[in-house]
């Protein structure tokens, strides 16, 4: 996700399709492996143990699998739909619902960047203690300078940074291979079976609350993945996308796996969960000394800086775009004349700074913040795999299709949608609440859309939508007022 520029710039530069099926593996694997997997140790360990965790990671490479393949066949039945993923959920199911898949993929976007903010002066504490946790007053200040030099970088139109994108690429995939040779050096198998299923009442339903806490842990570290398959559009051969895909797909998994399983076989359960971000700096000390902590984190530190350079592309790109689709207000596509979208930047990075803000407050941490932000993407990508079903029932762009393909390609839709379905289950009541608060406000802005096109705002159905929602979000504020669940 972090590759977002790079993926543009590739995208860009290769109008003939003259990308092989090694440097589709490649784009893949790179754009799918951000600052999340740096953390996956302590992530994964806060309240899994070892046979929760690979269920877990089962559960999510299927379900990612299907999800690749929904966008894979979506981009070919509905070549005209390229307004962004959300545009699925609005034609298949209204533009009300379409408008909030586009929110709430905005909102992921730049509470993402938020918690990259967090993340990076976590790892920069360990060369600057002041830093602390990455959410102090420090930090705060730091990222606060970082966000808002980057938004005067882009106004400028600094809008492409391919070599940015490359060295961070580099930088991250280096001390992460060095981290997965020593590991596997230094794993002790007896360590990693301890407590294999957990401690206590060991039942179905204590594996499955293990189960379900990885979940949005490991939907954090493969969002992107829609952008993982446009950049298979651009195969010399068609027939590599498929295969591009499913080996990016697996060999990234694969990545996660070993970093989080064989975390398990270096430090125990209660040990990981303990650690500092990021964890994985800690998990190579214990094995090869300091060297190993300070390769680590400054490896993130530089994959982070780029990573907030793509994310606040992508996070003002987002709005720009849906304005221009008239599912936003004309307020955010306006441009300044080094064609930047200057006012969806300024919105953008202005709820950045609100939430660097809070974090300083509520002493929020990295985990928090991602954990909202994977909450918030579930609606685009569940409405993609229901979009798809729906496609496959009606025949809509299969009308010279075998039926053996159509069968296959529903099959794949069920398995995205009920993956879709597990994820908002898993995430839990508490943040699907806190979400809400952020969703229910797009209410006006979808409204004020549908007026500047003098357009009836709201069907019965979609009015019926909006309340829930606004009812759902002064619940959410009400039991935080209470002290019964805590923002961020």
């Amino acid at each position: 996700m972090d590759n977002y520029t790079k993926t543009k710039e590739v995208i860009k530069g290769n109008e003939k399709k003259n990308l092989s099926l090694g440097a589709l593996i490649a784009l893949i694997v790179g754009s799918m492996i951000g600052g999340g997997a740096f953390n996956l140790p302590s992530d994964m360990a806060k309240g899994a143990n070892s046979g929760a965790v690979l269920i877990g990671w089962l559960i999510t490479g299927i379900g990612m699998i299907a999800l690749a393949f929904v966008y894979q066949n979506l981009s070919r039945r509905k070549p005209e739909l390229d307004g962004g993923i959300y545009s699925y959920a609005r034609d298949g199911f209204g533009d009300y619902v379409g408008f909030n898949s586009a929110w709430g993929y905005w909102i992921s976007a730049w509470l993402g960047n938020v918690s990259y903010a967090v993340l990076l002066f976590g790892a920069l504490s360990y060369f600057f203690p002041v830093f602390e946790n990455g959410n102090n007053l420090a930090s705060i200040i730091g990222a606060s300078l970082l966000i808002w030099g980057i938004h005067f970088l882009i106004l400028k139109g600094v809008r492409e940074a391919a070599i940015v994108n490359i060295i961070t690429t580099i930088a991250k995939l280096v001390p992460i291979i060095v981290f997965i040779i020593a590991a596997i050096m230094a794993f002790n198998l007896d360590k990693f079976q301890l407590d294999f299923w957990g401690t206590g009442n060991i039942s179905f339903s204590s594996v499955l609350e293990q189960v379900k806490s990885t979940m949005l842990v490991t939907l954090w570290v493969f969002i992107g993945i829609e952008g993982a398959v446009v950049v298979s559009g651009r195969a010399k051969d068609r027939n590599d996308v498929g295969k591009a895909t499913v080996i990016g797909l697996l060999g990234t998994l694969l990545i996660y796996l070993l970093i989080s399983g064989l975390s398990l076989g270096i430090m125990t359960q209660p040990e990981l969960k303990g650690l500092d971000n990021p964890s994985m700096a800690y998990v190579l000390e214990s094995i090869v000394g300091e060297w190993g902590a300070g390769i680590i984190n400054f490896g993130l530190v530089i994959s982070l800086l780029g990573a907030t350079l793509g994310w606040t592309l992508l996070a003002a790109e987002i709005p720009y775009v849906a304005a221009k689709d008239g599912v936003l207000p004309k307020m955010f596509s306006k441009e300044n004349e080094n064609n930047s979208p200057s006012s969806s930047l300024w919105i953008t990075n202005g709820l950045v700074q609100l939430f660097l803000i809070i974090t300083l407050f509520s002493e929020s941490t990295y985990r928090a913040l991602f954990l909202m932000a994977s909450t918030a993407i579930l609606l685009p990508y569940l409405f993609s795999g229901l979009y798809q079903l729906k496609l496959t029932i009606t025949k809509d762009g299969y009308e010279k299709t075998k039926k053996s393909k159509i069968v296959k390609h529903m099959i794949t839709s069920i398995i995205a949608s009920i993956y879709g379905l597990w994820l908002v289950y898993a995430a839990g009541l508490d943040y699907l609440l806190m979400v809400t608060i952020l969703y229910a406000p797009g209410m006006y802005f979808y409204y004020k859309a549908k007026k500047e096109k003098n357009l009836k705002a709201f069907k019965p159905y979609e009015l019926v939508i909006g309340i829930a929602l606004i009812i759902a979000a002064i619940i959410a504020l009400v039991l935080i007022y209470n002290g019964n669940i805590s923002p961020l």
